[in-house]
């Protein structure tokens, strides 16, 4: 698990891409704001989180498997994950900012999801 990087991961790159296209520039894992935002929009206040769906359990996702040994332990950090996920995104919103996460997953139709996060940025 150490060599799991944290940042700059292929989807977390396709991201950036699709923002840079629309001539933003983001900020990039902020440590000033809670949980490290993958991208940062401080003007607009609003946040994009990329997860990977099996680190962070996509729901009826078929890339969040549960590994075969160590039940437990997986479960419990799973679990761990996904409830910091969530304070994360709590804090974030009481502190005036929106947030949307974009699932690894959901990059395979890059059409849709570049959409997606237009909108997200434009309102």
């Amino acid at each position: 698990m150490a060599r799991v990087g944290g940042r700059d991961t292929g989807p977390e790159r396709v991201v950036r891409g699709f923002v840079r296209a629309l001539g933003l520039r983001p900020r990039l894992n902020d440590p000033r704001l809670p949980g490290k935002p993958d991208l940062a929009f401080p003007s607009a206040k609003k946040a994009i989180f990329v997860h990977g769906c099996f680190w962070h359990r996509h729901p009826n996702c078929p890339k969040a498997t549960m590994p075969k040994t160590r039940r437990a332990f997986w479960r419990a950090k799973f679990d761990a994950n996904v409830a910091r996920d969530r304070r994360v995104r709590r804090e974030l919103r009481a502190m005036g900012w929106r947030t949307m996460v974009v699932w690894q997953c959901r990059l395979a139709c890059p059409d849709a999801a570049a959409r997606r996060i237009a909108n997200f940025l434009e309102r």
